[in-house]
């Protein structure tokens, strides 16, 4: 790859990649080497956390979902370490809510699985001042609903029942469209 290709990351190109898919998180350790970063990998909360203490990066991705807990916890503790890190957030359960929350964590950008490297270094790289380009294909009017459902289930701290009330809706009808995957 030349080197023009290749971005201008600073002095310091470490990098933390926080996922609990094994093949996922190597691949893209290659692919975010391949464009500069020095990588390193955690498959887990515990061992994200572990890396955050040992050496902070001053860019990291991490998955929403771990088998041990939620990768906000590990985006925290980065955040009190080095505040100055870049953080993208990943998740193959992307709603409004859960970015909302991200970013309020302190993540710098939101990416949906399936995200290539390029999506994300972009996104690592991104600056404030530039703007998204908005979407050419709007969401569907089935999208709108799940999301506002999302939002609700997470407003009410994951709860079926309270969620179904506040949704005057059957808990069980709740349920199924909460085991269903986001519509398109």
């Amino acid at each position: 790859m030349p080197d023009r290709d290749i971005p201008d990351l600073g002095p310091d190109r470490s990098l933390l990649l926080v996922d609990d898919d094994s093949v996922f998180v190597t691949r893209l350790a290659r692919a975010m080497e391949k464009r500069g970063f020095a990588p390193q990998t955690a498959e887990s909360v515990a061992a994200g956390k572990v890396a955050v203490g040992l050496h902070p990066p001053a860019y990291a991705v991490i998955d929403l979902r771990l088998q041990d807990g939620n990768g906000l916890d590990v985006v925290e503790a980065l955040r009190a370490r080095r505040p100055d890190c870049r953080i993208v957030v990943l998740t193959g359960y992307g709603a409004i809510a859960t970015a909302v929350a991200a970013v309020k964590s302190g993540a710098i950008d939101y990416l949906a699985k399936p995200a290539d490297a390029d999506d994300i270094v972009n996104a690592l790289l991104a600056r404030g001042d530039v703007l998204p380009e908005p979407s050419e294909n709007p969401m569907s009017a089935d999208r709108v609903r799940w999301e506002h459902i999302q939002r609700v289930y997470e407003m009410c701290d994951r709860n079926v029942s309270e969620t179904a009330r506040r949704l005057s809706m059957h808990r069980r009808t709740l349920q199924r469209i909460l085991a269903k995957r986001s519509p398109k």
